[in-house]
């Protein structure tokens, strides 16, 4: 079954002579559960459908749908609520809030939504990850591998739909970037979770991993 669908997304930037697509008709669907890179050069318009799906831009035309929900019918304040409580983000530079622990990152998305987190699912991930020694650890005294393990702690404890990892690996050697993308996959399959990720790099080492968009 879709968890996400787009439909002949479209971007249009300029007018005139100027006008030019960043997105020209645009449509995947991803299944529930289903772990996916999206790969293209830089400027292929990769970020700008990620915005799209994210529900941080709007698209000119086409339609977005997450857990049969359209995103861009709804009002900006009905979206914010939606994208919190169903998309997770992982950012190639992590995106960890510098003045709390880590404990502290991955609950935090919960708590500004006013929900209380599942402790043992929150634990679980915890454990999944092997962050149970650096829960009181502050952002700058971790490794850039174990800051992406926290940015994707705090993506899952959500519960989301859907994860969008926008150049997981982009910050890591080579051996830590296989490290992420496995751990990636095996919890996608432990927590049935959908995941899509971004690429521009060569991905000759990891495309046995995926489903290519």
């Amino acid at each position: 079954m879709a968890i996400l669908e787009t439909k002949d997304l479209r971007k249009l930037y300029g007018s005139g002579e100027n006008e030019v697509y960043a997105l020209d008709g645009v449509s995947i669907s991803v299944d529930e559960g289903e772990f996916v890179a999206v790969v293209g050069t830089s400027g292929s318009g990769k970020s700008t459908l990620l915005n799209m799906i994210g529900g941080l831009d709007r698209p000119t035309s086409g339609s977005v749908t997450i857990r049969g929900k359209e995103l861009f019918k709804m009002k900006d304040e009905e979206l914010t609520i939606f994208r919190r409580r169903n998309i997770g983000f992982v950012f190639q530079n992590y995106n960890l809030l510098p003045v709390l622990n880590v404990y502290e990152n991955i609950v935090y998305p919960i708590e500004i939504d006013g929900a209380k987190a599942d402790t043992e699912f929150v634990r679980q991930i915890i454990h999944t990850l092997g962050l149970e020694k650096k829960l009181k650890n502050m952002p700058n005294n971790l490794s850039g591998g174990q800051q992406q393990r926290v940015a994707i702690a705090r993506a899952l404890a959500t519960k989301p739909a859907i994860i969008l990892a926008d150049e997981p690996t982009g910050n890591l050697d080579s051996k830590t970037s296989l490290d992420v993308i496995l751990l990636m996959q095996s919890i996608s399959k432990q927590f049935h979770q959908t995941t899509v990720l971004y690429f521009s790099i060569p991905l000759s080492l990891f495309c046995p991993l995926f489903s290519l968009r």
